[in-house]
């Protein structure tokens, strides 16, 4: 799938082309699963900039490696890998992939699991056991609860100790974050959520606030937060966060404010592998539990960015080549 000039979703388009031979570093990997995520709406709209068109979005994806160029370690043909990173082109049957950004899927994990949920799961663990360490009697606010990060978010930080507090659109969202570990769901399109959460605290506020929303938020964010607490903006879905005023933090309690950044987190291999390998152990071990999710065929790619834009969906959501 291509796209021509940012756009609508119908900018993408599917085209037929060889796949190329893999270089130094390279492996060939024939794709089971690609994942979408709210990052390639950002790039099809341009929000985000391509250095070039036309051009192919998609990081994310899981399949099996069909060949390998030289200089390639620890890699065979007919593992099974997965990967969650730049250059951008998952959306697409086959492709050459650097080599160090591949991780091997343990034969316990499907490929869905690992194809449509890698990147919110690498997310999700740098955000709970990076950007902070989140123990027993921590008290968190998960934005998008029933979202792809937010699901995961809520089963992790519910297994690791804390009492999660979630925000959802609708009570059918609500509910599907409940049962992923979010002990009091918030409808925000009914109820003030940070007065609520100060509500649930005794007026106290929350630890950490993660926020992958933005601008809607964000002041809303930091009135959840106790003194010395930990706002977390990694995403700004509903818009970018406008200019602000460093030192209202020190009025607000002396607040900490992050934007980190998956491939900050990820970029040395050892680091990649490691936080990869965490989360498929919270799969395996049932602390984290991935459903099914929404399916499109790849040549389906604008309609699976419709349901994504208009927040029509819940957890993950998928291409099958």
């Amino acid at each position: 799938m291509v796209m021509e000039r940012p756009g609508a979703p119908d900018v993408l388009r599917l085209v037929e082309r060889e796949v190329s031979a893999p270089g130094p570093g390279e492996a060939l990997v024939r794709h089971t699963v690609i994942g979408v995520n709210y990052i390639d709406v950002q790039y099809r709209t341009g929000r985000y900039l391509l250095p070039a068109y036309p051009a192919a979005l998609g990081m994310e994806a899981c399949g099996v490696v069909e060949a390998l160029g030289p200089d390639v370690a620890g890699l065979a043909s007919g593992d099974r890998v997965a990967y969650a990173c730049p250059p951008l082109g998952a959306y697409t049957g086959r492709r050459c992939v650097p080599w160090d950004r591949l991780v091997k899927v343990p034969a316990d994990v499907d490929d869905h699991a690992a194809g449509a949920n890698l990147l919110r799961g690498l997310t999700a663990q740098y955000l709970l056991k990076g950007t902070c360490t989140i123990t027993r009697g921590d008290r968190v606010l998960v934005h998008a609860a029933a979202g792809g990060v937010g699901l995961i978010l809520c089963q992790w930080a519910k297994h690791l100790g804390a009492t999660v507090i979630g925000t959802a659109g609708t009570d059918a969202k609500a509910e599907i974050a409940r049962a992923h570990g979010c002990d009091h769901p918030i409808v925000y399109t009914r109820e003030d959520f940070s007065a609520r959460v100060r509500e649930l605290t005794d007026g106290a506020g929350v630890d950490v606030v993660y926020d992958s929303i933005g601008g809607p938020t964000f002041e809303g964010s930091l009135a959840s937060l106790r003194p010395r607490g930990l706002m977390v903006s990694y995403g700004t879905a509903a818009g970018p966060i406008q200019p602000f005023d460093l030192f209202r933090l020190n009025n607000l309690g002396s607040l900490f404010v992050t934007s980190p950044s998956i491939f900050t987190y990820t970029k040395a291999r050892p680091e990649l592998v490691e936080r990869a390998n965490d989360f498929f152990a919270a799969i395996r071990s049932g602390a984290v539990r991935i459903e099914p999710g929404h399916r499109f065929a790849l040549a389906d790619a604008a309609r699976a960015h419709e349901a994504l834009q208009a927040r029509a969906t819940s957890g993950s959501v998928s291409l099958a080549p």
